[in-house]
C-alpha cells in the first residue's frame, strides 16, 4: 500500500504501522478520532476497499474541512464530524453503528496546527495566545495564563509539563502578566529557566502543559480510550500513537490493565475484583519511527503506537 500524503505534502506518522496493525478488511468499519487532513484516513479507506467505511471525528473546524476535501475520492463511504473523540460513543450511535472494527487515535498537534502562527501553539512564531484544538469553545491560553493564580500554574507546568523550574516559571508569568503572544510567553519562559537546555528550547515543556490544560487532552483520553474500548466488536482494534510519555503511559496502562483477567494490587491474595480481559495486546512494546522515518520528518521522533485487539468476553 502507497504512502498516503496529508494536506501540508507529509506523509502521516508511522502511516504503514498503523495500516498493518488495523488489519484492515473491506466492508469493516472504522473510527479516526482524530482525522485531521485525512492522510491516515485515506489510508483506512484505501485499506478497506472497496466496502470500507469510516467516521472521522475532530475538534479543529479547519482540519475536518481539509480532509473533506482530501477524502472526496472515497465520497459515500466516510462521514466527518465536528466532535472530541470523548464523544464517540455517542456519535456512533446516532449514526447507526453499534460496534465497530477499528480504532485509530493520532494525539498531539498537527503540523498543520503547529505551523499556524495565529492558532498560538508554538513558541517559535509569533501569534496570539489561544491553543485551542477547537477554536469556536472553551478557555484559550490567553485567559488561563493571564487568569489564574501563581500556585495553579505552578500546578500545571508541573503535572502536564514535568518541568522542573515550575515555580520559577510561574513566578515569572505573574510578575509579567498580562502577556499577550506566543513570543512573549516564551521569552519569559526562558528569562525565568536562566539557561538553555541542550537541543531543547526552554519553553517546550511549559508550551506542552499549557495546551494539555487548555484543552483538557488527558481526560478527554482517558474517557476516549474506554469508549473506544467498548465500541470494538471481536478482533476489531485500536491503535494510538502518543507524543510524550504523560500520554504514552496512560494508553500503556489502560491497553495493559484490560488485557489482564484480575487487576487486584499484588498485596491481595485471592483476586476480588472480578475484571475479565476485553483485550489482548498486538504490541507489546510500543512501535517507533525508524531512522528513515524521523528524518523526512523530524517531528515524528516522538510518536509512539500501541495497537490492542478486543476478544469476546463470552
Amino acid at each position: 500500500m502507497q504512502a498516503s500524503l496529508d494536506a501540508r505534502g507529509h506523509t502521516p506518522v508511522l502511516y504503514q504501522n498503523v495500516l498493518l496493525h488495523l488489519n484492515l478488511r473491506s466492508g469493516g468499519r472504522y473510527i479516526d478520532g482524530t482525522v485531521g487532513a485525512g492522510g491516515h484516513a485515506a489510508g483506512i479507506l484505501e485499506g478497506s476497499s472497496p466496502k470500507g467505511k469510516l467516521l472521522g471525528l475532530d475538534r479543529d473546524p479547519a482540519a475536518l474541512e481539509l480532509a473533506r476535501q482530501r477524502l472526496q475520492a472515497y465520497r459515500k463511504r466516510f462521514e466527518l464530524r465536528h466532535a472530541s473523540y470523548a464523544h464517540m460513543q455517542e456519535i456512533t450511535q446516532a449514526f447507526g453503528w453499534t460496534n465497530v472494527d477499528g480504532i485509530l487515535l493520532d494525539l498531539g498537534l498537527s503540523s498543520m496546527q503547529v505551523d499556524q502562527a495565529e492558532r498560538g501553539f508554538s513558541f517559535a512564531r509569533d501569534g496570539r495566545l489561544d491553543m485551542r484544538f477547537d477554536p469556536t469553545q472553551g478557555q484559550s491560553a490567553h485567559e488561563l495564563v493571564n487568569g489564574l493564580s501563581e500556585e495553579d500554574l505552578r500546578d500545571i507546568l508541573w503535572r502536564f509539563g514535568e518541568e522542573p523550574k515550575a515555580r520559577s516559571i510561574a513566578r515569572a508569568i505573574v510578575a509579567a502578566r498580562p502577556l499577550q503572544t506566543t513570543t512573549e510567553l516564551a521569552a519569559v519562559i526562558a528569562s525565568a529557566i536562566g539557561r538553555k537546555r541542550k537541543g531543547v528550547h526552554p519553553a517546550t515543556r511549559s508550551f506542552q502543559a499549557i495546551r494539555i490544560a487548555v484543552n483538557d487532552e488527558l481526560e478527554q483520553l482517558k474517557i476516549g480510550l474506554k469508549q473506544g474500548v467498548e465500541l470494538l466488536a471481536p478482533g476489531g482494534r485500536i491503535a494510538v500513537i502518543a507524543f510524550h510519555s504523560l500520554e504514552d503511559r496512560i494508553v500503556k496502562n489502560y491497553l495493559r490493565e484490560e488485557s489482564r483477567d484480575c487487576i487486584c494490587p499484588p498485596e491481595v491474595p485471592m483476586c476480588v475484583c472480578e475484571h475479565e480481559a476485553c483485550l489482548r495486546l498486538i504490541t507489546r512494546r510500543a512501535i517507533k519511527p525508524d531512522a528513515d522515518e524521523i528524518k523526512g520528518n523530524p517531528r515524528a521522533r516522538s510518536a509512539r503506537l500501541r495497537v490492542a485487539e478486543a476478544i469476546s468476553m463470552a
